[in-house]
């Protein structure tokens, strides 16, 4: 089932020329996967916030004790 915003744009789009239309819609197919990557990422992010944040907190009492070190990038 369509939207009415869906409906108006399909017939907005029905209105002009088949090469424009082709245009269009390759536009929205490329608009619609990064769409669909960002709702990926946004699951995959959001499953690991919590780690993320008890990391943060570990690294932060581990300055304020003294235990860490500064990091030398050339043994990276």
């Amino acid at each position: 089932m369509s939207s009415t915003a869906i409906t108006t744009v399909v017939k907005m789009m029905e209105s002009l020329p088949i090469e424009v239309q082709d245009r269009i819609a390759e536009h929205l197919r490329e608009y619609i996967d990064e769409l669909q990557d960002e709702i990926r990422w946004n699951i995959a992010f959001k499953g690991t916030q919590s780690k993320l944040i008890a990391a943060a907190k570990q690294a932060k009492q581990e300055i304020a004790e003294g235990k860490a070190t500064l990091m030398d990038y050339d043994q990276l």
